[in-house]
């Protein structure tokens, strides 16, 4: 039984929501997002960089962004919906389309495993953003969440589909963006019954975001409203999910000569050379490698290895298993600074590319995650590797502000 909630949303008005707006600003480079704030006065970055000043506290830092925020609100930048409602968001860029609901998951669902998760979390970033939001008193960014598909809800958002949009803006990535709001009370009484007749929701995005949000909600228990036992959410259906692989670069072979590092794998994996002939793995438990300006094939010897549970199976875990931590001492995934992860979705020529420009010595590519793959890590309480999977749509920030 998952439980959803229609929330009264913080948002701008439609001639100012595309200046509003942002992706997240993770993925803005420096010089990208003084560019906005320097000819952009809408931006809602505005408010989340203040201040360039790293001598101010934390705690400081937070207070600004609280401030320009309310500044926002005060301005009219920025106003409040009077009712809750749900709100269908649908994401178009050139190559795929995307649609789900964005309301409030719940923490409980969180903390009993109906929300389920497939990655580890760093406490550190988990304080962070814990203390960012007890200090605001917003969450701009929703976490991504999928769920089976429902023909039920899916029938409500082709509905409203259908209908003139609230939002419809093109973003500078030549993607479309459109939101519907959902205010028939009916409706949303529906749209929560098929939620609660699911069984599990599971976060594809944001786990950090969860985890912080939980925190906070019961540090904040007994307080006047039960504003903070919810997260910001989008769910979207799993059918309409995209995965793409996250490929693995590593800096050095240990120690070990060309020939070494070969005869070793050798061991556990059929190895071919395919020399400048760029090679992509054609099926699970097939990997990619890049050494010495050349691609090859590795395709695990089954009998060499023991498949135990659904982490075991997994690419990332394999790679893990055989090569990152025996033979190249990589035993710290997550810190060692040996080993950097970058996504494939824009340059397949990256695993060769990183290579030749002589900052890593070796690279190695594989087949994406798939959504079962990722459900059944879930659902056996285990957790992926770092960097397992690169889940779109990433979504776009500030459309719908929810406040504690």
């Amino acid at each position: 039984m998952a439980i959803v909630k229609p929330f009264k949303a913080v948002r701008t008005t439609k001639d100012k929501v595309a200046l509003v707006s942002y992706k997240e600003s993770r993925l803005y480079s420096k010089t990208i997002i003084q560019e906005k704030l320097k000819y952009n006065p809408f931006t809602f970055l505005h408010v989340l960089n203040t201040i360039n000043n790293k001598n101010v506290s934390l705690e400081k830092q937070f207070e600004l962004i609280r401030n320009r925020y309310l500044e926002f609100k005060e301005n009219k930048i920025l106003i409040q919906d009077n009712e809750p409602y749900f709100y269908i968001y649908k994401k178009i860029t050139p190559t795929s389309e995307y649609c789900g609901i964005i309301a409030g998951t719940s923490v409980k669902d969180y903390e009993n495993n109906i929300i389920k998760k497939h990655e580890d979390t760093i406490k550190k970033q988990e304080v962070l953003f814990e203390d960012y939001l007890r200090n605001t008193g917003f969450n701009s960014d929703p976490v991504l969440i999928t769920y089976p598909d429902d023909k039920l809800i899916n029938s409500v958002i082709q509905k409203h589909q259908k209908e003139q949009p609230e939002y419809e803006f093109t973003s500078a990535d030549k993607s479309t963006h459109l939101v519907w709001i959902i205010k028939d009370i009916d409706e949303i009484k529906s749209i929560q019954l098929a939620f609660k007749n699911i069984k599990s929701l599971y976060i594809a995005d944001g786990h950090h975001r969860c985890a912080s949000i939980t925190s906070l909600a019961k540090k904040m228990k007994g307080k006047d409203n039960n504003s903070y036992d919810f997260i910001l959410s989008c769910l979207i259906p799993e059918s309409n999910l995209k995965f793409s692989e996250f490929n693995r670069f590593v800096r050095d072979l240990n120690g070990l000569s060309k020939n070494e590092f070969l005869t070793k794998l050798n061991e556990v994996f059929t190895v071919k050379n395919y020399g400048q002939e760029y090679f992509k793995p054609l099926k699970k438990h097939q990997f990619s490698m890049y050494l010495n300006g050349e691609f090859y094939s590795l395709s695990l010897k089954e009998e060499k290895y023991t498949f135990s549970d659904s982490l075991s199976k997994l690419d990332t875990e394999i790679l893990n298993r055989t090569i990152l931590s025996p033979i190249l001492g990589i035993k710290n995934i997550r810190n060692d600074s040996r080993i950097a992860y970058f996504s494939n979705k824009k340059n397949n020529l990256s695993l060769k590319n990183k290579v030749d420009n002589g900052k890593f010595k070796i690279s190695f590519g594989m087949m994406p995650v798939d959504i079962n793959e990722m459900k059944k890590i879930a659902d056996e309480g285990l957790k992926m590797p770092p960097k397992s999977t690169y889940i779109e749509p990433k979504l776009r920030s500030a459309l719908t502000i929810y406040e504690f």
